[in-house]
C-alpha cells in the first residue's frame, strides 16, 4: 500500500471524550496510524495515543472534574484560563497522572497539533516529536478556547484554539502524504455550524488581534466547507468517517464525572463497532496485521 495512514481528530472541548473512547479502542486493538493530526481537544486527548496510554484522558478528567485547581470559574478569575494552564498542563502530566514522555518519543507515529496564530488568523501545524515544557504549551495552545483562555506564547508565536482556523484538517493531512485517513468528528451527520452569537464579546475580548476576530467571524463558513470536503472524500473512499449518531449529551464544559463517562462509553461503543472497518481501511487485516 502506498501513502501514509492518518488519524484526523476534530476538537469540541468535552465532546472530545467521545473521540477518546474510540481512540482507546483503537489502541487496545493494536491499530498504529503513521500520523495523528489533532485539533483542540483532539490534540489534548490525542497525545495519549502517541504515548500509548489508553484510558488516561477519561481518568484524569473524571478525577479532577470538580477540582477548582483544574478548571472552573475560580481558575478563570484567578489565572485567566478556565482550564488551569499550570495545573492542568504541567502539574497533572508531570506529577499526578504522569504522561509517558519516553513512550511518546519512542513511538514513530507523527503527532501534529493544530493552533491558530492570533496575529494572522491562520492555522499553525506543529509536529511534536519530543516532550518538554514547550510541547505541553503547544498542546495547551491548540485547546485554548477564545474568551476563556489567555493567548499562549510558544515557538515565537501567539496562539489560541486551532479549531478557529482549521477545525477538521483532512485537507492538510492529504496534502502531507496521508492518503488513507480515519476522521473522527464530534457532531452527528447533518450538523452545520452557525455564525457565533458571541461575536460582540469576541470583538471586545480579542480587539488587539483583528485577524483573529476576522477568523472567528468566518469560522462557521470555514467549518461547513470542511464538512463538505470530508463528505466528498468519504464518498470517494479517501477517508473513513466516524461520528456520533446523535448530538452528544455534553457541553463544551462539564464538571459531572458520570456525564463524562457516558460520552466516553458512547465513543467506546462506536470504536468497537468500527474497529474491523478501521483495520480493513488501513489494510491491517490478514498478512498485513
Amino acid at each position: 500500500m502506498t501513502g501514509k495512514r492518518g488519524l484526523v481528530l476534530e476538537g469540541g472541548a468535552m465532546r472530545g471524550l467521545f473521540t477518546a473512547g474510540i481512540t482507546d479502542v483503537m489502541m487496545e486493538h493494536g491499530v498504529e496510524p503513521d500520523g495523528l493530526i489533532g485539533v483542540s481537544a483532539g490534540a489534548a486527548f490525542g497525545c495519549n495515543y502517541k504515548s500509548r496510554q489508553a484510558g488516561r484522558a477519561i481518568r484524569y478528567n473524571k478525577r479532577f472534574a470538580r477540582d477548582r485547581r483544574f478548571s472552573g470559574l475560580w481558575s478563570l478569575l484567578t489565572t485567566g484560563d478556565y482550564f488551569n494552564a499550570e495545573f492542568g498542563y504541567h502539574v497533572v502530566p508531570r506529577q499526578i497522572d504522569v504522561f509517558d514522555d519516553n513512550a511518546f518519543e519512542r513511538n514513530p507515529m507523527a503527532f501534529v497539533a493544530v493552533c491558530t496564530d492570533v496575529e494572522t488568523g491562520e492555522p499553525v501545524y506543529q509536529q511534536l516529536d519530543h516532550c518538554n515544557y514547550d510541547t505541553y504549551e503547544w498542546i495547551r495552545a491548540s485547546a485554548s478556547m477564545p474568551l476563556v483562555s489567555r493567548v499562549v506564547s510558544v515557538g515565537g508565536r501567539k496562539l489560541l484554539d486551532g479549531g478557529v482556523s482549521d477545525s477538521i484538517p483532512l485537507q492538510w493531512a492529504e496534502q502531507n502524504g496521508y492518503t488513507r485517513n480515519v476522521v473522527i468528528l464530534t457532531q452527528p451527520l447533518g450538523y452545520r455550524k452557525q455564525h457565533s452569537r458571541l461575536m460582540p464579546l469576541m470583538r471586545l475580548g480579542l480587539r488587539k488581534y483583528p485577524a483573529m476576530v476576522a477568523a472567528m467571524d468566518r469560522r462557521y463558513v470555514m467549518y461547513n466547507r470542511e464538512l463538505d470536503f470530508v463528505a466528498e472524500a468519504e464518498r470517494q473512499g479517501r477517508c473513513l468517517v466516524i461520528r456520533p449518531l446523535e448530538k452528544l449529551p455534553i457541553g463544551h464544559i462539564c464538571h459531572d464525572p458520570d456525564q463524562m463517562e457516558r460520552v466516553y462509553q458512547i465513543g467506546r461503543q462506536a470504536g468497537l463497532q468500527y474497529i474491523d472497518r478501521i483495520k480493513a481501511f488501513y489494510n491491517l487485516l490478514g498478512n498485513d496485521s
